[in-house]
Order: C-alpha cells, then structure tokens, then sequence
C-alpha cells in the first residue's frame, strides 16, 4: 500500500525545520556576540590608581575633619558585603566654624559590572533601620558645572538624616538603573570595565532643607578644593571654571 504526504503536510514539516534552524542560527550567533562583545579591559587600571585617603583633603574652606567622631550606623554584616563590593571606601565627618557637621561617605569600585555595583542609599539606608521619607532629584550647583543628585530624607526613631548622593561610571554622573545600564554597555562596545563612584554628604537635623543647604555648601568647598583630573573622576566635571 503506498503512503502518500499531502503537500500541506511536506510544507509545514519544512517550515518547522526552518524555525528550528533560524533559532538555533540567532542562539549561536548571540553565544558568539557575547564573547566577542565581552569587556576584558579594566578602566581603572589605565588611569591613575585611586585613593581616597589622599585624594580627599582633611581641611578646606570653612571645613575640617573631626578627628574620631562618626555619626553613621553599620550593621557589620551589611559592612563585610561592602567590603566586598568596593574597592575603597572612605567616611569622615567634617565641621566648619559654625559647629556644623557634614558627614562624608565616598565608596570607590574599580568593577562596574552587574554583580559589582554601587549599593544606592535608598537601599542600603532601609537595611539598616532607616526609614525613607522622601525621594527628590536635584542639582547641585558648583563652579565648575552642575552635578545630578538626588536628595533623600530619612528617619530612624528620632533620628533624623537627609542626604545628598549621586553616582558615577567611568566620568559620567548616572542616574538609576537605565542610566547606569547605558553608560556601562558604552564601555562595553570598546570592550572596558568602567569603575565608578558613590559620592554621599549627610547631616543629622530635622531641618531637611537646612540639611541640603549646607551638604551643598559642603560638597561645593569640597570640589573647588580638587585638582582638576579628581574632579572629573569623582564627579565628571570640568577641569574649569565654568560661566553660570
């Protein structure tokens, strides 16, 4: 008896077997894009090696370091993940002349890939007891350009600590996820590992926006005080003055 196949039957039996293949074709194509594409050049290791301790200065303007006083709270746990996320990282508190306090915390990471990046404030505060109040973008203003920031508003009992932050990768200032996405996949393309930044000024006040007043005032003693190459590592900023 013979057996007969209906064209149908013979077309969609090829058609199957020409997705299967397109399929196949788009997964060996992306398996090899990836490892072309992979970046294997660290940034920070084409530049000049970072350190904090010195980059930062201990006096400047109307500010200077307070010698073994530290407002901030860290859990050891969350600090031991730190460690292990960041390559440096620095906290000090300053006070100016007038008794007011700012409290400073610069986190430095030479890795800014996806497992290897910046915890942002409004994470990390949360998990340590903190309670989030408010989330504002803003513009902090300097003579050398305007820097992106956001401004937080946090509580932990009767503690109350509003804080100004932003974020680097490679020498550009990034804001949230999209951004930093974005900024990494363009160091991607050249095949480089960008390193970055988290640039973080607080104060205990229940003045919030005193608060933000004088960590702008802080942050923008702090950036004239730079050579020009630190700032543009720390905040992508001109190496000149700028006419506002």
């Amino acid at each position: 008896m013979e057996i007969t196949h209906s064209p149908l039957t013979v077309s969609n039996t090829q058609s199957s077997q020409l997705k299967a293949f397109i399929i196949l074709l788009a997964m060996l194509l992306a398996a090899g894009a990836a490892v072309l594409l992979k970046p294997t050049q660290m940034l920070a290791e084409q530049q000049a090696p970072i350190d904090l301790e010195t980059m930062i200065p201990r006096q400047f303007g109307d500010w200077q370091e307070e010698a073994q006083r530290s407002g901030h709270i860290i859990n050891p746990q969350i600090q031991e993940k730190l460690d292990k996320i960041y390559t440096q990282t620095l906290s000090r508190t300053y006070v100016n002349t007038m008794g007011e306090r700012i409290m400073l915390s610069i986190a430095y990471g030479a890795d800014q890939r996806d497992a290897n990046q910046l915890h942002y404030p409004e994470v990390c505060y949360p998990s340590q007891g903190f309670q989030v109040v408010s989330i504002q973008p803003g513009i902090l203003r300097t003579d050398f350009g305007d820097i992106r920031v956001k401004r937080i508003l946090t509580v932990m009992g009767s503690r109350s600590e509003p804080l100004t932050y932003w974020t680097t990768v490679g020498n550009q200032v990034v804001m949230g996820g999209k951004e930093t996405k974005l900024e990494q996949l363009r160091y991607g393309l050249r095949g480089q590992i960008p390193d970055g930044f988290l640039f973080r000024v607080s104060s205990i006040t229940s003045d919030a926006e005193g608060g933000y007043a004088l960590q702008q005032d802080f942050s923008r003693a702090l950036i004239a005080a730079l050579p020009a190459k630190d700032r543009l590592t720390l905040a992508g900023l001109s190496p000149v003055v700028v006419q506002l």
